[in-house]
């Protein structure tokens, strides 16, 4: 996949997401969190009024710290599509 291609898809890929209503399970958002911060080279500090919750998401950020933005985008949308196609 070349990178216009791997753009386009992460980006059909985050349309998705944002136009899903249902909820979706939190282990689930916090790897979409990490994945998405590291694709688009995104490094603020989490800003969620809870401490627990802003933890959680700095794990995620540590656990993939050593990929590179391309893995993280098509993890991403690996991610994506296996929710889609499966519910998990």
């Amino acid at each position: 996949m070349s990178q216009s291609e791997l753009d386009i898809a992460f980006e059909a890929a985050v349309k998705r997401v944002n136009d899903h209503t249902d909820p979706f399970p939190a282990d689930f958002l916090l790897r979409l969190y990490a994945y998405y911060k590291k694709a688009t080279n995104d490094y603020g500090r989490p800003s969620s009024r809870k401490q627990i919750i802003n933890a959680f998401k700095t794990n995620a950020l540590f656990q993939v710290q050593d990929i590179s933005e391309e893995e993280a985008k098509q993890h991403y949308i690996d991610l994506v599509n296996h929710y889609f196609l499966y519910g998990k």
